[in-house]
């Protein structure tokens, strides 16, 4: 499968995915592509939100002004305690 353009899509279809796996009636070299494939599209999905996460910004009220501030990142995220 090409990579798809949209987030959206590629949720999508990685929600297809789950719902296939999970059935459990796969045979064994079915379940590891769609799992390959699976890999591919969380990373995608991944990246994406991490761009999305990038351009974010906070408006701050700053003297009476509103000041556009980078959106902070926790480094400490409970995914990187899962690895």
């Amino acid at each position: 499968m090409v990579k798809p353009q949209k987030f959206e899509s590629a949720l999508k279809r990685l929600e297809e995915i789950v719902a296939t796996m999970e059935s459990g009636d796969l045979e064994l070299d079915k379940s590891l592509a769609l799992f390959e494939e699976g890999v591919k599209l969380v990373r995608f999905c991944s990246g994406k939100l991490d761009e999305a996460k990038k351009k974010v910004e906070i408006l701050v009220d700053k003297k009476g002004t509103m000041v556009a501030e980078p959106f902070a990142v926790d480094t400490h995220s409970s995914q990187d305690d899962a690895e």
